[in-house]
Protein backbone atom coordinates (compact mmCIF):
# COMPACT_ATOMS: atom_id res chain seq x y z
CA UNK A 1 0.00 0.00 0.00
CA UNK A 2 1.28 3.57 -1.02
CA UNK A 3 0.54 6.62 0.88
CA UNK A 4 2.18 9.75 1.70
CA UNK A 5 4.05 10.19 5.05
CA UNK A 6 1.86 11.18 8.21
CA UNK A 7 4.24 14.09 8.73
CA UNK A 8 4.48 15.63 5.28
CA UNK A 9 0.66 15.54 5.62
CA UNK A 10 0.94 17.55 8.92
CA UNK A 11 1.93 20.82 6.95
CA UNK A 12 0.70 20.53 3.79
CA UNK A 13 -1.41 23.96 4.47
CA UNK A 14 2.20 25.18 5.10
CA UNK A 15 2.65 25.81 1.21
CA UNK A 16 -0.44 28.02 1.77
CA UNK A 17 1.98 30.56 3.54
CA UNK A 18 4.61 30.71 0.34
CA UNK A 19 1.57 33.47 -0.92
CA UNK A 20 0.42 34.64 2.65
CA UNK A 21 2.32 37.82 2.50
CA UNK A 22 -0.34 39.56 0.38
CA UNK A 23 -2.80 39.59 3.71
CA UNK A 24 -0.17 40.60 5.84
CA UNK A 25 0.86 43.75 3.78
CA UNK A 26 -2.67 44.94 4.42
CA UNK A 27 -3.00 42.83 8.40
CA UNK A 28 -4.31 44.44 11.37
CA UNK A 29 -3.00 44.07 14.99
CA UNK A 30 -4.77 42.02 17.36
CA UNK A 31 -4.72 39.56 20.40
CA UNK A 32 -3.55 36.10 19.12
CA UNK A 33 -6.28 33.50 19.28
CA UNK A 34 -6.15 30.32 20.75
CA UNK A 35 -6.03 27.94 18.04
CA UNK A 36 -7.05 25.21 20.24
CA UNK A 37 -10.17 26.59 20.56
CA UNK A 38 -11.18 25.70 16.71
CA UNK A 39 -10.06 22.45 16.06
CA UNK A 40 -12.20 19.21 17.22
CA UNK A 41 -12.06 17.12 19.85
CA UNK A 42 -12.13 13.92 17.81
CA UNK A 43 -8.78 15.31 15.63
CA UNK A 44 -6.49 12.82 15.26
CA UNK A 45 -3.14 14.63 14.73
CA UNK A 46 -2.65 18.30 15.67
CA UNK A 47 -0.45 20.81 14.27
CA UNK A 48 0.00 24.39 15.43
CA UNK A 49 2.39 27.72 15.31
CA UNK A 50 1.58 30.78 16.77
CA UNK A 51 4.08 33.09 14.92
CA UNK A 52 4.84 31.62 11.27
CA UNK A 53 8.00 34.04 11.01
CA UNK A 54 9.26 32.96 14.50
CA UNK A 55 9.16 29.34 13.17
CA UNK A 56 10.75 29.34 9.67
CA UNK A 57 13.02 32.20 11.30
CA UNK A 58 16.00 29.54 12.86
CA UNK A 59 15.50 27.27 9.04
CA UNK A 60 17.08 30.56 7.18
CA UNK A 61 19.28 31.72 9.65
CA UNK A 62 21.33 28.46 9.82
CA UNK A 63 24.57 27.71 7.63
CA UNK A 64 22.76 24.68 5.57
CA UNK A 65 20.39 27.01 4.32
CA UNK A 66 22.62 30.30 3.78
CA UNK A 67 24.77 27.73 1.57
CA UNK A 68 21.98 26.56 -0.60
CA UNK A 69 19.97 29.47 -1.25
CA UNK A 70 20.22 32.27 -3.23
CA UNK A 71 18.72 35.07 -0.54
CA UNK A 72 17.30 34.63 2.65
CA UNK A 73 13.56 35.43 2.05
CA UNK A 74 11.61 38.14 3.90
CA UNK A 75 10.04 36.94 6.87
CA UNK A 76 8.60 40.36 8.62
CA UNK A 77 4.94 39.75 6.57
CA UNK A 78 4.49 36.53 8.11
CA UNK A 79 4.67 37.96 11.70
CA UNK A 80 1.84 37.15 13.98
CA UNK A 81 0.33 34.76 11.59
CA UNK A 82 -1.16 31.84 13.74
CA UNK A 83 -1.77 28.60 11.54
CA UNK A 84 -3.13 25.29 12.76
CA UNK A 85 -3.53 22.12 11.11
CA UNK A 86 -5.42 18.89 12.21
CA UNK A 87 -6.22 15.27 10.56
CA UNK A 88 -9.76 14.61 11.56
CA UNK A 89 -9.90 11.32 9.82
CA UNK A 90 -7.67 8.53 7.08
CA UNK A 91 -9.65 7.30 4.31
CA UNK A 92 -8.39 4.37 2.55
CA UNK A 93 -8.60 3.59 -1.16
CA UNK A 94 -7.88 1.21 -3.57
CA UNK A 95 -7.37 1.28 -7.22
CA UNK A 96 -7.30 -2.15 -9.52
CA UNK A 97 -4.33 -2.47 -11.81
CA UNK A 98 -4.96 -5.85 -12.74
CA UNK A 99 -7.16 -8.83 -12.02
CA UNK A 100 -4.20 -10.07 -9.73
CA UNK A 101 -2.77 -6.82 -8.29
CA UNK A 102 -4.17 -3.54 -7.08
CA UNK A 103 -2.17 -0.21 -5.73
CA UNK A 104 -4.14 1.59 -2.19
CA UNK A 105 -3.37 5.12 -1.01
CA UNK A 106 -4.85 6.87 2.17
CA UNK A 107 -6.27 10.06 2.32
CA UNK A 108 -5.92 12.26 5.13
CA UNK A 109 -8.97 14.36 5.98
CA UNK A 110 -7.57 17.50 6.95
CA UNK A 111 -8.67 21.35 7.78
CA UNK A 112 -6.12 23.90 8.54
CA UNK A 113 -7.34 27.27 9.84
CA UNK A 114 -5.44 30.38 9.79
CA UNK A 115 -5.77 34.28 11.75
CA UNK A 116 -4.32 36.03 9.53
CA UNK A 117 -4.96 39.00 11.76
CA UNK A 118 -6.04 41.00 8.74
CA UNK A 119 -8.62 42.48 7.21
CA UNK A 120 -11.84 40.39 6.01
CA UNK A 121 -11.24 41.47 2.26
CA UNK A 122 -7.94 40.98 2.55
CA UNK A 123 -8.40 37.59 3.82
CA UNK A 124 -11.46 36.44 0.93
CA UNK A 125 -8.81 38.06 -1.93
CA UNK A 126 -6.13 35.52 -0.62
CA UNK A 127 -8.62 32.58 -0.36
CA UNK A 128 -9.93 33.04 -3.93
CA UNK A 129 -6.34 33.88 -5.50
CA UNK A 130 -3.44 32.40 -3.44
CA UNK A 131 -5.44 29.42 -2.21
CA UNK A 132 -6.81 28.88 -5.96
CA UNK A 133 -3.74 28.89 -7.42
CA UNK A 134 -2.36 26.39 -5.07
CA UNK A 135 -5.03 23.89 -5.42
CA UNK A 136 -4.45 24.24 -9.62
CA UNK A 137 -0.93 23.49 -8.59
CA UNK A 138 -1.68 20.30 -6.75
CA UNK A 139 -4.44 19.46 -9.31
CA UNK A 140 -2.15 20.01 -12.11
CA UNK A 141 -4.74 21.83 -14.57
CA UNK A 142 -7.58 24.73 -13.24
CA UNK A 143 -10.51 23.68 -11.18
CA UNK A 144 -13.74 24.50 -11.09
CA UNK A 145 -14.18 27.78 -8.60
CA UNK A 146 -17.78 28.10 -7.15
CA UNK A 147 -18.19 30.99 -4.59
CA UNK A 148 -21.10 31.34 -2.81
CA UNK A 149 -22.10 32.75 0.90
CA UNK A 150 -22.51 30.18 3.22
CA UNK A 151 -21.77 29.32 7.13
CA UNK A 152 -21.78 32.59 7.97
CA UNK A 153 -18.62 33.73 5.51
CA UNK A 154 -17.54 33.56 2.15
CA UNK A 155 -17.00 30.14 1.11
CA UNK A 156 -15.09 28.41 -1.98
CA UNK A 157 -15.37 25.24 -3.65
CA UNK A 158 -12.92 23.66 -6.00
CA UNK A 159 -13.85 20.54 -8.04
CA UNK A 160 -10.65 18.96 -10.00
CA UNK A 161 -11.56 17.50 -13.74
CA UNK A 162 -11.07 13.89 -11.80
CA UNK A 163 -13.97 14.95 -8.92
CA UNK A 164 -11.44 16.17 -6.14
CA UNK A 165 -12.39 18.64 -4.19
CA UNK A 166 -11.13 21.57 -1.61
CA UNK A 167 -12.58 23.96 0.09
CA UNK A 168 -12.23 27.58 1.70
CA UNK A 169 -13.95 29.30 4.14
CA UNK A 170 -13.72 33.14 5.34
CA UNK A 171 -15.05 34.67 8.58
CA UNK A 172 -14.24 37.80 9.46
CA UNK A 173 -9.67 37.17 10.03
CA UNK A 174 -9.66 33.54 9.64
CA UNK A 175 -9.57 31.12 6.82
CA UNK A 176 -10.24 27.19 7.16
CA UNK A 177 -9.06 25.34 4.40
CA UNK A 178 -9.88 21.76 3.98
CA UNK A 179 -10.14 18.66 1.38
CA UNK A 180 -13.45 17.88 2.54
CA UNK A 181 -16.50 19.64 3.25
CA UNK A 182 -17.52 17.98 6.91
CA UNK A 183 -13.64 19.20 7.99
CA UNK A 184 -14.96 22.90 8.05
CA UNK A 185 -18.22 21.98 9.47
CA UNK A 186 -17.20 20.19 12.12
CA UNK A 187 -14.70 23.31 12.92
CA UNK A 188 -17.61 25.77 12.89
CA UNK A 189 -19.21 23.46 15.28
CA UNK A 190 -16.69 24.04 17.50
CA UNK A 191 -16.98 27.32 17.01
CA UNK A 192 -21.04 27.37 17.76
CA UNK A 193 -20.49 25.54 20.95
CA UNK A 194 -22.37 22.74 19.59
CA UNK A 195 -19.17 20.17 20.23
CA UNK A 196 -15.60 20.13 22.12
CA UNK A 197 -12.74 21.61 20.88
CA UNK A 198 -9.09 19.63 21.61
CA UNK A 199 -8.63 21.49 24.64
CA UNK A 200 -10.97 19.30 26.41
CA UNK A 201 -8.74 16.27 26.18
CA UNK A 202 -6.37 18.04 28.61
CA UNK A 203 -3.48 16.74 26.27
CA UNK A 204 -2.67 20.23 24.15
CA UNK A 205 -1.42 22.59 26.98
CA UNK A 206 -0.98 26.16 26.40
CA UNK A 207 1.79 26.51 24.97
CA UNK A 208 5.34 28.40 25.84
CA UNK A 209 6.20 31.35 25.26
CA UNK A 210 9.66 29.69 23.69
CA UNK A 211 7.91 27.32 21.68
CA UNK A 212 7.71 27.45 17.43
CA UNK A 213 5.19 24.44 16.98
CA UNK A 214 3.93 21.95 18.24
CA UNK A 215 1.86 18.53 17.82
CA UNK A 216 -0.23 15.64 19.21
CA UNK A 217 -1.17 13.15 17.96
CA UNK A 218 -4.01 11.41 19.94
CA UNK A 219 -4.47 7.74 21.01
CA UNK A 220 -7.31 7.23 17.95
CA UNK A 221 -4.95 8.87 15.86
CA UNK A 222 -1.74 6.49 17.07
CA UNK A 223 -4.25 3.34 16.41
CA UNK A 224 -5.80 4.73 12.68
CA UNK A 225 -1.56 5.74 11.88
CA UNK A 226 -0.91 1.92 12.86
CA UNK A 227 -2.91 0.70 10.34
CA UNK A 228 -1.43 2.63 7.44
CA UNK A 229 2.09 2.14 8.53
CA UNK A 230 1.33 -1.91 8.52
CA UNK A 231 -0.17 -2.10 5.45
CA UNK A 232 2.90 0.18 4.26
CA UNK A 233 5.37 -2.04 5.40
CA UNK A 234 4.05 -5.07 4.34
CA UNK A 235 3.29 -3.79 0.51
CA UNK A 236 7.00 -3.15 1.24
CA UNK A 237 8.58 -6.25 2.76
CA UNK A 238 7.22 -8.84 0.59
CA UNK A 239 5.72 -10.54 -2.69
CA UNK A 240 4.20 -12.66 -0.51
CA UNK A 241 0.82 -12.71 0.15
CA UNK A 242 1.15 -14.69 3.82
CA UNK A 243 3.97 -12.27 4.94
CA UNK A 244 2.42 -9.07 4.14
CA UNK A 245 -0.77 -10.48 5.51
CA UNK A 246 1.01 -11.41 9.05
CA UNK A 247 3.20 -8.00 8.99
CA UNK A 248 -0.39 -6.00 8.11
CA UNK A 249 -1.64 -7.84 11.25
CA UNK A 250 0.82 -7.93 13.78
CA UNK A 251 2.40 -4.58 13.18
CA UNK A 252 -0.57 -2.31 13.71
CA UNK A 253 -1.21 -4.18 16.87
CA UNK A 254 2.10 -3.54 18.56
CA UNK A 255 2.20 -0.26 17.69
CA UNK A 256 -1.49 0.37 19.20
CA UNK A 257 -0.46 -1.89 22.67
CA UNK A 258 2.84 -0.13 22.79
CA UNK A 259 1.98 3.93 22.77
CA UNK A 260 -0.41 5.71 24.23
CA UNK A 261 0.10 9.01 22.45
CA UNK A 262 2.49 11.34 20.79
CA UNK A 263 3.75 15.09 21.82
CA UNK A 264 5.57 17.04 19.86
CA UNK A 265 7.70 20.69 20.81
CA UNK A 266 10.22 22.31 18.32
CA UNK A 267 12.42 25.35 20.52
CA UNK A 268 15.55 27.02 19.22
CA UNK A 269 18.63 26.16 20.93
CA UNK A 270 22.25 26.75 21.20
CA UNK A 271 23.31 24.45 18.08
CA UNK A 272 20.42 25.02 15.96
CA UNK A 273 16.95 23.84 16.26
CA UNK A 274 15.35 21.26 19.03
CA UNK A 275 12.72 18.94 18.18
CA UNK A 276 11.28 17.15 21.68
CA UNK A 277 9.09 13.88 20.85
CA UNK A 278 7.39 12.50 24.37
CA UNK A 279 5.90 8.79 23.69
CA UNK A 280 3.54 8.01 26.17
CA UNK A 281 3.54 4.04 27.10
CA UNK A 282 1.56 1.99 29.03
CA UNK A 283 2.85 2.08 32.69
CA UNK A 284 4.37 -1.64 32.66
CA UNK A 285 5.81 -1.05 29.42
CA UNK A 286 7.28 1.84 30.34
CA UNK A 287 8.59 0.30 33.71
CA UNK A 288 9.78 -2.67 31.96
CA UNK A 289 12.23 -0.49 29.15
CA UNK A 290 13.23 2.26 31.97
CA UNK A 291 15.29 -0.48 34.10
CA UNK A 292 16.49 -2.87 31.48
CA UNK A 293 17.30 -0.15 29.17
CA UNK A 294 19.06 2.04 31.25
CA UNK A 295 22.42 3.60 30.07
CA UNK A 296 25.70 1.73 30.95
CA UNK A 297 29.06 3.99 32.00
CA UNK A 298 31.00 6.69 29.85
CA UNK A 299 31.36 5.47 26.43
CA UNK A 300 35.57 4.25 25.59
CA UNK A 301 36.49 7.80 23.49
CA UNK A 302 38.60 5.09 21.69
CA UNK A 303 36.07 3.50 19.63
CA UNK A 304 35.49 6.53 17.85
CA UNK A 305 38.88 5.43 16.35
CA UNK A 306 37.41 3.56 13.82
CA UNK A 307 34.56 5.84 12.72
CA UNK A 308 34.97 6.15 9.01
CA UNK A 309 34.36 9.23 7.67
CA UNK A 310 31.31 10.70 6.45
CA UNK A 311 28.61 8.25 7.02
CA UNK A 312 25.56 9.44 6.93
CA UNK A 313 24.72 7.88 10.29
CA UNK A 314 26.79 7.23 13.44
CA UNK A 315 24.52 5.57 16.16
CA UNK A 316 25.84 4.93 19.68
CA UNK A 317 24.69 2.39 22.10
CA UNK A 318 25.64 2.42 25.25
CA UNK A 319 23.04 0.18 27.50
CA UNK A 320 24.02 -1.03 31.17
CA UNK A 321 23.62 -4.96 30.00
CA UNK A 322 23.12 -4.95 26.23
CA UNK A 323 22.04 -8.83 26.53
CA UNK A 324 19.69 -8.01 28.97
CA UNK A 325 18.34 -4.70 26.76
CA UNK A 326 17.93 -6.56 23.57
CA UNK A 327 15.72 -9.54 25.32
CA UNK A 328 13.56 -6.68 27.28
CA UNK A 329 12.87 -5.13 24.12
CA UNK A 330 12.08 -8.39 22.49
CA UNK A 331 9.94 -10.06 25.12
CA UNK A 332 8.05 -6.34 25.27
CA UNK A 333 7.17 -6.28 21.59
CA UNK A 334 6.52 -9.68 21.75
CA UNK A 335 3.54 -9.41 24.67
CA UNK A 336 2.17 -6.66 22.81
CA UNK A 337 1.73 -8.02 19.13
CA UNK A 338 -0.34 -11.34 20.84
CA UNK A 339 0.75 -15.00 20.21
CA UNK A 340 0.88 -15.31 16.47
CA UNK A 341 2.60 -11.99 16.58
CA UNK A 342 5.16 -12.81 19.11
CA UNK A 343 6.12 -15.93 16.83
CA UNK A 344 6.66 -14.33 14.09
CA UNK A 345 8.99 -11.68 16.08
CA UNK A 346 10.70 -14.22 16.94
CA UNK A 347 11.48 -15.56 13.65
CA UNK A 348 12.55 -12.37 12.02
CA UNK A 349 14.04 -10.17 15.46
CA UNK A 350 17.56 -11.84 14.05
CA UNK A 351 17.46 -10.06 10.98
CA UNK A 352 17.88 -6.58 12.96
CA UNK A 353 21.67 -8.51 13.34
CA UNK A 354 21.85 -10.14 9.63
CA UNK A 355 23.79 -7.32 7.53
CA UNK A 356 26.85 -7.36 10.57
CA UNK A 357 26.76 -11.27 10.11
CA UNK A 358 25.75 -11.86 13.57
CA UNK A 359 23.66 -15.47 13.56
CA UNK A 360 23.14 -15.64 17.99
CA UNK A 361 22.27 -12.22 19.01
CA UNK A 362 22.51 -12.76 22.47
CA UNK A 363 25.83 -14.50 22.10
CA UNK A 364 26.91 -11.26 20.30
CA UNK A 365 25.65 -9.43 23.09
CA UNK A 366 26.76 -11.33 26.15
CA UNK A 367 30.30 -11.25 24.01
CA UNK A 368 31.40 -7.30 23.47
CA UNK A 369 29.78 -3.91 25.12
CA UNK A 370 28.46 -2.20 26.98
CA UNK A 371 28.77 0.28 23.98
CA UNK A 372 28.67 -0.53 20.44
CA UNK A 373 28.56 1.98 17.90
CA UNK A 374 27.06 1.61 14.38
CA UNK A 375 27.83 3.08 11.17
CA UNK A 376 25.82 3.32 8.09
CA UNK A 377 25.87 5.02 4.83
CA UNK A 378 23.09 6.17 2.09
CA UNK A 379 22.09 3.84 -0.30
CA UNK A 380 20.22 0.12 -0.11
CA UNK A 381 23.66 -1.54 -1.39
CA UNK A 382 25.73 0.05 1.54
CA UNK A 383 25.95 -2.16 4.12
CA UNK A 384 26.69 -0.69 7.44
CA UNK A 385 29.67 -1.65 10.33
CA UNK A 386 29.37 -2.10 14.15
CA UNK A 387 32.53 -1.32 16.64
CA UNK A 388 32.14 -2.99 19.86
CA UNK A 389 34.52 -3.45 22.69
CA UNK A 390 35.34 -7.26 23.80
CA UNK A 391 34.15 -8.91 26.85
CA UNK A 392 34.82 -12.18 26.00
CA UNK A 393 36.56 -12.70 22.48
CA UNK A 394 35.07 -16.79 22.82
CA UNK A 395 31.30 -15.67 22.93
CA UNK A 396 31.65 -12.48 20.17
CA UNK A 397 33.56 -14.95 17.89
CA UNK A 398 30.89 -18.23 18.04
CA UNK A 399 27.94 -15.56 17.49
CA UNK A 400 28.91 -14.99 13.70
CA UNK A 401 27.58 -17.40 10.77
CA UNK A 402 30.05 -19.37 9.55
CA UNK A 403 32.87 -17.81 8.66
CA UNK A 404 36.79 -18.93 7.62
CA UNK A 405 39.99 -17.12 8.66
CA UNK A 406 41.23 -14.40 6.27
CA UNK A 407 44.02 -12.85 7.97
CA UNK A 408 45.64 -14.22 11.51
CA UNK A 409 48.14 -12.17 13.69
CA UNK A 410 51.02 -13.74 11.60
CA UNK A 411 50.10 -12.31 8.67
CA UNK A 412 48.41 -9.00 9.92
CA UNK A 413 50.80 -5.99 10.55
CA UNK A 414 48.62 -5.04 13.86
CA UNK A 415 47.97 -8.49 15.06
CA UNK A 416 44.46 -8.52 14.55
CA UNK A 417 42.63 -11.64 13.22
CA UNK A 418 39.92 -11.77 10.29
CA UNK A 419 37.61 -13.85 9.57
CA UNK A 420 34.92 -13.46 6.27
CA UNK A 421 32.05 -15.54 5.03
CA UNK A 422 32.63 -17.15 2.05
CA UNK A 423 30.25 -15.19 0.02
CA UNK A 424 32.03 -12.08 1.46
CA UNK A 425 28.36 -10.91 2.71
CA UNK A 426 30.08 -10.18 6.10
CA UNK A 427 33.57 -10.37 7.46
CA UNK A 428 34.39 -9.44 11.52
CA UNK A 429 37.48 -8.70 12.92
CA UNK A 430 38.90 -9.48 16.54
CA UNK A 431 41.41 -6.67 16.49
CA UNK A 432 44.72 -6.71 18.63
CA UNK A 433 43.52 -3.39 20.89
CA UNK A 434 40.33 -5.22 22.03
CA UNK A 435 37.66 -3.86 20.01
CA UNK A 436 35.88 -6.27 17.39
CA UNK A 437 34.28 -4.71 14.00
CA UNK A 438 31.76 -6.47 11.98
CA UNK A 439 29.75 -6.26 8.80
CA UNK A 440 30.90 -4.96 5.42
CA UNK A 441 34.24 -6.43 4.35
CA UNK A 442 35.49 -3.33 2.65
CA UNK A 443 34.45 -0.98 5.14
CA UNK A 444 35.36 -3.00 7.91
CA UNK A 445 39.33 -3.05 6.66
CA UNK A 446 38.94 1.16 6.01
CA UNK A 447 37.68 0.91 9.84
CA UNK A 448 40.78 -0.98 11.03
CA UNK A 449 43.72 0.77 9.16
CA UNK A 450 44.66 2.71 11.56
CA UNK A 451 43.96 6.77 11.06
CA UNK A 452 46.39 9.54 11.83
CA UNK A 453 46.77 11.00 15.08
CA UNK A 454 45.09 13.74 13.57
CA UNK A 455 42.06 11.88 12.01
CA UNK A 456 41.70 10.62 15.31
CA UNK A 457 41.17 13.37 17.68
CA UNK A 458 39.05 15.23 15.14
CA UNK A 459 36.77 11.80 15.64
CA UNK A 460 36.37 11.95 18.97
CA UNK A 461 35.58 15.66 19.15
CA UNK A 462 32.98 14.84 16.22
CA UNK A 463 31.13 12.72 18.80
CA UNK A 464 32.14 14.37 22.13
CA UNK A 465 28.75 14.65 23.15
CA UNK A 466 28.37 11.15 22.71
CA UNK A 467 30.90 10.22 25.28
CA UNK A 468 29.38 12.18 28.42
CA UNK A 469 25.82 11.94 27.28
CA UNK A 470 23.25 9.82 29.69
CA UNK A 471 21.26 8.85 26.82
CA UNK A 472 21.47 5.05 26.01
CA UNK A 473 21.05 6.12 22.37
CA UNK A 474 22.77 8.81 20.33
CA UNK A 475 22.75 9.05 16.76
CA UNK A 476 24.73 11.62 14.46
CA UNK A 477 23.74 12.01 11.10
CA UNK A 478 23.83 14.20 7.50
CA UNK A 479 22.82 14.67 4.23
CA UNK A 480 23.17 17.12 1.22
CA UNK A 481 19.45 16.83 -0.12
CA UNK A 482 17.18 18.61 2.71
CA UNK A 483 18.66 22.46 2.87
CA UNK A 484 18.75 22.45 -1.06
CA UNK A 485 15.15 21.71 -1.27
CA UNK A 486 14.11 23.66 2.08
CA UNK A 487 16.14 26.20 -0.26
CA UNK A 488 13.67 25.90 -2.87
CA UNK A 489 10.36 26.03 -1.25
CA UNK A 490 11.36 28.95 1.08
CA UNK A 491 13.44 31.36 -1.87
CA UNK A 492 15.44 29.76 -4.83
CA UNK A 493 18.17 27.69 -4.80
CA UNK A 494 21.92 28.88 -5.63
CA UNK A 495 21.84 26.87 -8.09
CA UNK A 496 20.31 23.54 -9.62
CA UNK A 497 23.19 21.48 -8.42
CA UNK A 498 24.05 22.86 -4.92
CA UNK A 499 24.83 20.86 -2.41
CA UNK A 500 24.35 21.69 1.11
CA UNK A 501 25.27 19.71 4.21
CA UNK A 502 22.64 19.66 7.29
CA UNK A 503 23.61 18.00 10.18
CA UNK A 504 21.70 16.44 13.43
CA UNK A 505 22.08 14.84 16.79
CA UNK A 506 19.45 12.53 18.56
CA UNK A 507 19.15 11.95 22.04
CA UNK A 508 16.60 8.56 22.92
CA UNK A 509 15.87 8.01 26.97
CA UNK A 510 13.14 5.58 28.40
CA UNK A 511 11.47 6.67 31.30
CA UNK A 512 8.93 5.39 33.59
CA UNK A 513 6.71 7.49 31.17
CA UNK A 514 7.73 6.40 27.76
CA UNK A 515 10.13 7.32 25.41
CA UNK A 516 11.80 10.96 25.52
CA UNK A 517 13.74 11.69 22.18
CA UNK A 518 15.31 15.22 21.18
CA UNK A 519 16.70 15.83 18.26
CA UNK A 520 18.82 19.09 17.34
CA UNK A 521 19.70 19.60 13.97
CA UNK A 522 20.06 22.39 11.70
CA UNK A 523 16.48 22.28 9.86
CA UNK A 524 14.12 21.10 12.33
CA UNK A 525 11.22 18.96 11.65
CA UNK A 526 9.54 21.81 9.92
CA UNK A 527 12.63 21.98 7.96
CA UNK A 528 12.38 18.37 6.59
CA UNK A 529 8.49 18.34 5.98
CA UNK A 530 8.94 21.73 3.82
CA UNK A 531 11.65 19.65 1.57
CA UNK A 532 8.90 16.82 1.29
CA UNK A 533 6.63 19.45 0.26
CA UNK A 534 9.59 20.64 -2.16
CA UNK A 535 9.67 17.09 -3.37
CA UNK A 536 6.11 16.72 -4.29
Amino acid sequence: MQGSSTAKTLLVAASICAGIVTILASSCSTRPTDLRTLVPLESLVYLETNDLAAALQPIIESKPFADAAASKPDLSPLRGVQLAVAILGLQATEERLTDESSVGSVKPIFVAVADTHSWNSAAVAFAENRLGGFVAGIYDSEPKLERSEKFGGRYFAWTAEDGRRAFALVIDSIIYFANDETAIEKCLAVRRGESDSIIRSDKVRPAEAATLARGYVSADGVAQIANVVGLKYAAEASDDGEVRAAIASVLPQLIRNSIVDITWTSTRSGDGIEDRYIITMPPDTANVLAETLAPGPDIDPSLADHILPDPASVTFYNFKDPQVAWRSVLLTAQKSSGTIGARILAELSSAVFEPYGVADPEQFLRGVGPSIITQRWDGSDSEPIAIAAVRDAAEAAGSFSKATPLLQPGNSPNGDKIFHAEDDSFAYGLLADGKLICGDRSRLFDSISRPEKDTERKARELYAQAFGSKSPVVTFGRDNETAAAVADMLSAKRSEDVSAISTYRTETRFSRAGIDRRTVSSLGLIGLIIAQLSEQ
